[in-house]
């Protein structure tokens, strides 16, 4: 029987992708007028960080810290690392003024709360800007934990994250569900850590469902496939 219903947060509760573009245009549109890059250098100086974090870093939640990527992309460059706070506030404050919830997703998780499910949040990421992110997209007050890769000292598919999940929830893995828009790392590592998985993929294109994965389109499909479970 499941008891407690985790989510993923970016590109499942909100549409991330559409609003990481939107303030990464501003963001071009920022270095070009102060620093006089292009958008084709911007791009690659930034393609560039993102490698050395992921060299420096490995897996872990720093690696999403963008003051760390714009500070070593202006270093590289050889403009003045002052810019670095600057480039993370314009980046951080469009995308917060853009999000809104996924469809369904606030009224779904109403109903699943009102059923008696307690709701987490499993994410890859530093806790701050998630917990913005919730805030903003009003969906602090359905959420019982949250989990981030910060606190966890793991990112997703790794089973310490999920486990951390189902700890918080106070049950054990098979009584929760994870709802995520990655297959590998939503979907298939909360299967493979034995928690129901759900593959939120919105797509209009057939695609292949592996064992154990329950694909949904909408989040109204949710409430009625847990009572089967």
């Amino acid at each position: 029987m499941i008891k407690s219903i985790i989510f993923d947060l970016d590109d499942t509760l909100y549409d991330f992708t559409s609003v990481h573009a939107i303030a990464m245009n501003r963001l071009i549109a920022y270095v070009r007028g102060n620093l006089g890059l292009s958008r084709e250098r911007f791009d690659a100086l930034n393609r560039e960080a993102l490698m050395k974090q992921k060299e420096r870093l490995g897996s872990c939640a720093t690696l999403h810290n963008r003051l760390i990527r714009f500070q070593m992309l202006l270093e590289a460059a050889g403009k003045p690392i002052a810019h670095a706070p600057e480039m993370e506030e314009l980046y951080w404050s469009t995308l917060l003024e853009r999000i809104r919830p996924m469809p369904g997703a606030i009224e779904t998780l109403g109903r699943l709360r009102l059923s008696g499910y307690t709701i987490g949040v499993g994410t890859n990421m530093t806790a701050n800007w998630q917990y913005a992110k919730l805030k903003r997209l009003g969906l602090m007050a359905y959420v019982d934990y949250i989990v981030t890769s910060e606190e966890a000292g793991v990112e997703k598919p790794a089973p310490g994250l999920f486990m951390l999940c189902a700890e918080k929830a106070g049950c054990s893995p098979g009584e929760c569900a994870f709802v995520g828009d990655s297959l590998p790392s939503d979907a298939l590592g909360a299967r493979d850590a034995g928690m129901a998985a759900y593959w939120f993929n919105q797509s209009a294109d057939p695609v292949d469902v592996p064992e154990g994965v329950t694909r949904i389109r909408a989040f109204s499909e949710l409430p009625a496939l847990l009572e089967t479970v």
